[in-house]
């Protein structure tokens, strides 16, 4: 077994990586296989910190209805805890780039934990803001480091093991509606308070995955390995980003759509109970998360170009047809759009960590938080449109959106190796 690399006070002023960028790490891990209880444990958690922060959505209704509040400013609490989640990720990326924290995780968790307590004693609407804030913080220090460990832990499968670490927070996503019928509904508001022992928890685990993950980082400077002679040029690579920007933001401004309105819809047009229609947002979330696990053993199968392309462009259909069918249709054209949409989330992650890989944790942060600030900047649009027009044309605009999955026409090829 070899011996845990000893980093001294002195070493960690300079960047560090992580032994699995270099060739030969990435040989020997690949030999190895994943590490199964990190990955387990890091999705464990990751189930746990999107559980609470689904929680917010979930509780909209109830919220609405206690202080009065209309679409819009429904739509600034998403803002207000997708802004602080969206713009700190790449910031805390380019940071443990740098210097890696392998505590952060646990220290973010707590800002979550307080989030959650002030949300269940908020009685003002500033307050309400002030705590879905506090969740995003939390979340913007979780996300590009524990997807950094979750590559490091994946035994040369990255497009698996990205799917294992967003099976867990998609999971996590699914829930939220469902613990705000079962709990928050019937108990009001001050039972969010409740929430902060799973915060409690996942604090406990990710200070155990901090253990495991310190021996691990190397300590010692960066110098840059000879590109691939397949790998594209800059200029590509620039390109490359831009589009794959672009196929998040309509795959997560259609998500943002369902999960943060599609309650109202369901209400609005179809007269059903809220807890009703909190189980039926509960089934199209469980569908995306089985198409986020399954869409990166895909990739790394048939390359992730191919499932990006299918993911976004195959949903079109089915989103074109939901704003014209009944109930039940309805719910199993949810299914389908879960399915197919969410599996493009892994392979458009692994493919950028890809195009440029010595900046990881930047560019892990980076989509993790445009996915949180599209779905933030697109929860507040939305619901300013929907006060205006009615949340019914909402759909009917959104229902386009996947149409711009045709750009992945312009996704480089990537060399074998990266896959």
């Amino acid at each position: 077994m070899n011996k845990p690399v000893v980093v001294s006070e002195e070493a960690l002023v300079e960047p560090v990586i992580v032994p699995d960028v270099t060739p030969d790490a990435l040989a020997k891990a690949a030999a190895m296989g994943p590490a199964y209880i990190v990955l387990t444990g890091i999705s464990f958690s990751h189930f746990l910190n999107d559980t609470m922060q689904s929680l917010i959505a979930s509780i909209y209704p109830i919220l609405k209805d206690s202080y009065a509040l209309d679409f819009a400013q429904i739509g600034m609490i998403t803002l207000a805890f997708q802004f602080t989640a969206s713009l700190l990720q790449p910031l805390v990326g380019h940071f443990t780039d740098k210097k890696a924290q392998p505590f952060s995780l646990a220290i973010g968790m707590g800002f979550t934990f307080f989030g959650l307590l002030l949300l269940s004693a908020a009685h003002q609407y500033v307050v309400i803001l002030v705590a879905a804030a506090l969740v995003g913080l939390g979340s913007a220090v979780f996300h590009p480091e524990s997807a950094r460990i979750a590559r490091l832990a994946s035994g040369g499968r990255y497009g698996f093991a990205q799917s294992v670490f967003q099976l867990g927070g998609s999971f996590g996503t699914s829930m939220g509606p469902v613990l705000a019928a079962l709990i928050v509904v019937p108990f009001g508001q001050p039972s969010i308070a409740w929430f902060s022992s799973i915060a409690f928890l996942a604090i406990v685990i990710l200070w155990r995955i901090g253990r495991w993950y310190k021996p691990q980082i190397a300590a010692k400077k960066f110098t840059p390995s000879a590109p691939h002679p397949d790998a594209p040029s800059s200029r590509r690579v620039t390109t490359a980003l831009a589009v794959l920007v672009a196929l998040l933001f309509s795959k997560q401004l259609y998500v943002s759509s369902l999960s943060s309105y599609y309650i109202f819809y369901l209400i609005d047009k179809f007269g059903v109970s809220t807890q009703a229609a909190q189980l039926y947002l509960f089934i199209f979330l469980a569908a995306n998360a089985v198409g986020a696990f399954f869409g990166g053993p895909l990739g790394d199968r048939f390359g992730r170009k191919y499932v990006i392309w299918f993911s976004i462009l195959g949903a079109l259909p089915f989103t074109l047809a939901l704003p014209h069918v009944g109930l039940f249709a309805g719910a199993v054209l949810t299914v389908f759009i879960g399915l197919i949409i969410s599996s493009a989330t892994s392979s458009i992650i692994v493919f950028a960590q890809e195009l440029m890989p010595h900046r990881f944790g930047m560019i892990s942060g980076m989509f993790f938080g445009v996915a949180f600030g599209i779905g933030g900047l697109g929860a507040a649009v939305l619901g300013r449109v929907a006060d205006h027009t009615g949340i019914a044309f909402v759909y009917q605009v959104c229902a386009f959106l996947p149409a711009l999955g045709l750009l992945a026409v312009f996704l480089p090829k990537m060399p074998k190796t990266a896959h």
